[in-house]
């Protein structure tokens, strides 16, 4: 499948997608959003043996440095940017709630649309440069891409709220100590220590990672009981084959076998 603006290499299983507009920082544009689109809707589905999938940027200096402002531009005076914001919505809806691990490698600057990219991966591994924050008030804007709500689940109001209205950039160690980061490493690792976490994820029932995704997504989503979904989940589960094939290893002292049925 070919793209305009994004890299994908598949490495055994694990999907590496490189937003690839290094003249840009790798600014999230129109293009951009059409390619990842199509990766969630097209590509990924059909794909054996996927294991999971790292975003991150390419070059040394940015993850996604923003959004392309340019586009923000002669908006419409009927509608403004909300399509613009919606946009942003549906396709990172598209990757919070993908049934396989997404973590975002962060090798530089994840900023505005950036950084809302990198929340809406399930985790994020940070380089020791990366440096994250959401400066759209000083531009007169606030984040549209779910960064006001992502935020705020990851690092608390308080520090949402601090961040949001000063536009003050994240260190990676900050990053890392308010809940941000998953992970520190040194630069150029980034997308080998997602990878190992994908790995290891891998090795595990993959029904019961989907219902788990599922379930830690619905604590945060307020149209839905977590509480439900986590009983559906469970209750599903239980009647799956890797589950008689989890607990029979475990009794059995072995290696399970999963099947994802």
């Amino acid at each position: 499948m070919s793209y305009e603006s994004i890299l994908v290499e598949d490495r055994n299983g694990v999907i590496i997608v490189t937003v690839n507009r290094p003249q840009a920082l790798n600014a999230l544009n129109n293009a951009v959003f059409l390619d990842l689109i199509k990766l969630m809707d097209e590509d990924l589905p059909t794909r054996k043996g996927l294991k999971g999938v790292v975003i991150t940027g390419a070059g040394q200096k940015a993850f996604v440095a923003g959004a392309d402002i340019k586009e923000f531009l002669d908006l419409p005076e009927s509608s403004g940017g909300e399509h613009l914001a919606k946009r942003g919505h549906d396709t990172f809806f598209k990757i919070e709630n993908f049934h396989k691990p997404v973590v975002a490698a962060v090798n530089g600057f994840a900023l505005g649309g950036g950084c809302e990219l990198a929340m809406a991966c399930h985790m994020r591994v940070a380089g020791e440069k990366a440096r994250f924050g959401q400066p759209e008030v000083n531009l007169g804007l606030i984040p549209g891409y779910g960064g006001t709500q992502r935020l705020t689940q990851l690092i608390g109001k308080g520090r949402a709220m601090e961040y949001t209205l000063t536009g003050d950039m994240i260190s990676a160690s900050k990053a890392l100590e308010i809940g941000l980061a998953n992970h520190v490493v040194e630069p150029g690792t980034e997308v080998d220590k997602a990878i190992e976490i994908i790995e290891k994820i891998a090795s595990k029932a993959p029904l019961a990672i989907a219902k788990s995704i599922e379930a830690i997504n619905a604590a945060i989503d307020q149209s839905k009981d977590g509480y439900q979904v986590e009983l559906k989940g469970f209750r599903d589960l239980t009647l799956s084959k890797d589950f008689q094939e989890g607990a029979s290893a475990f009794i059995e002292k072995r290696t399970a076998n999963f099947k994802g049925v």
